[in-house]
């Protein structure tokens, strides 16, 4: 027996929202044989645009009974029965949900009758319920409402039965068939294509554009992992909606596949990524020539097109390293805008400012001690690489990091000597530095010395 189900709500995933109305058809597989309706109180506002849509307003839900009050009618009637709606996945969520909350443990196998009709009438440029009952000839009234739309389904659900001719329902019932899980719009192909490897993959929306970037020690493993379980938040419910297509790029390790993501993650920004997609609130230490010719160090918040002598998290942070080193190169506090006020220069006091802010020191001496003070700095940064597995087995990979900072990563052949570091740079692929990364690369780099070259 079939309990063809159709719900209306106050939002889009069940954590937060509640049923407006309900309606179920139990079906014998040749004939409706019993119906529920009921509207109900979800126990908070109807939004606006949704009782624009459904015509359901607050003061019908009034006099309607809560979920509890008709719990046990609804659960009687579904249990044992298979579970079938348009988009499945977002109606059994809110039915499941509402169930667990009233005290009655439920579940069912589901059927989806967007998946369904894309294996028994492919080729059809929409799968929405208005758009198949328009190609199909299937009567609709009350769009928008329980009762209208799941009547609806069942006259869908019965051309599924009598078109299914490759027992594209059978499949989708059988005992460890993905189709019960899946996305409604997402095809099975999609997930049998994936590798059991290292890499990322992409989450893409019915435009293509990619709305989720994950990474993955197996790809084919960690993507069915988003697709189990009865997850009631947004994040899950988002990708029941939306996602069309998966793509997805293998790398050799794992560390390569974090990168990648947060690489991935900041040039997409995907609408589903919640981690990643804050601003990093770094600051660098920057050396630029001032009109009178003399160099000058400034410390200021990241500059992307601009190199920096050396990064750091916190304001104080890089404010105090610049202290020591006007200190220890007998630098100038004006001209590295430590002092901003109209007072004599603090560093003439304490004897460590030589007088550049005076003009009393030249531009060539004072620009020579910022040099120094530079290549002090620099010496104290690192710089290696980080060798490991290739994907092809006469390849490794390299990772790279140039005076502290991530440069880039790629593959190399085996044979090739380390030598010469701008051979090796010519074949990696050059990325874009964060402070994410470099801790990333740094804590592997710690645990797994045998795999670090320095240069």
């Amino acid at each position: 027996m079939y309990a063809i189900v159709d719900i209306e709500t106050t939002g889009g995933h069940a954590s937060a929202s509640g049923i407006t109305e309900i309606a179920i058809f139990i079906h014998d597989g040749e004939k409706v044989v019993q119906t529920f309706h009921s509207l109900v109180d979800p126990g908070m506002p109807v939004p606006r645009h949704i009782q624009a849509l459904t015509g359901i307003t607050d003061e019908m839900l009034e006099q309607a009974p809560q979920f509890k009050d008709i719990a046990k009618d609804i659960f009687e009637i579904l249990e044992g029965n298979i579970f079938v709606a348009h988009h499945v996945n977002f109606d059994y969520s809110f039915v499941k949900h509402e169930l667990e909350r009233a005290g009655y443990s439920w579940q069912s196998k589901k059927l989806c009758t967007v998946r369904l009709s894309r294996k028994v009438f492919p080729g059809f440029p929409s799968y929405s319920l208005g758009n198949l009952c328009r190609q199909l000839e299937i009567p609709i009234e009350n769009r928008h409402r329980a009762g209208g739309d799941a009547a609806a389904t069942v006259l869908l659900f019965e051309k599924i039965l009598s078109n299914d001719t490759n027992g594209a329902i059978e499949l989708a019932l059988k005992a460890g068939s993905r189709e019960q899980v899946l996305p409604a719009n997402l095809p099975a192909a999609y997930l049998l294509d994936l590798p059991a490897v290292p890499g990322v993959y992409y989450f893409h929306n019915e435009k293509d554009k990619v709305i989720y970037v994950g990474k993955a020690v197996n790809i084919k493993k960690r993507v069915q992992s988003h697709f189990v379980g009865t997850n009631i938040g947004p994040q899950r419910q988002g990708f029941l909606r939306n996602i069309y297509k998966i793509t997805y790029q293998v790398t050799a390790t794992e560390l390569m596949a974090f990168i990648l993501e947060s690489i991935e993650i900041k040039r997409l920004w995907p609408e589903y990524n919640r981690a990643q997609k804050r601003v990093e609130a770094k600051y660098g230490l920057y050396c630029f020539e001032d009109q009178q010719g003399y160099l000058r160090l400034a410390l200021e918040r990241k500059r992307k097109h601009m190199k920096q002598i050396l990064g750091c998290n916190l304001y104080i942070e890089g404010r105090n390293r610049l202290i020591q080193l006007v200190k220890q190169f007998n630098l100038c506090h004006k001209l590295c805008y430590l002092q901003s006020d109209l007072q004599p220069c603090s560093g003439r006091k304490e004897q460590t400012c030589e007088g550049a802010c005076e003009k009393l020191e030249s531009p060539g001496s004072y620009n020579k001690k910022v040099l120094d003070a530079i290549a002090f700095v620099e010496s104290g940064l690192q710089s290696y690489i980080i060798l490991d597995q290739g994907i092809r087995l006469d390849h490794k990979s390299c990772i790279l990091v140039e005076k502290g900072s991530f440069y880039g990563m790629g593959y190399i052949p085996k044979e090739d000597a380390l030598d010469d570091i701008e051979t090796v740079k010519s074949q990696l692929i050059q990325y874009p530095d964060s402070e994410y990364i470099m801790h990333l690369i740094q804590q592997y780099a710690n645990l797994h010395t045998n795999q670090v070259i320095q240069y």
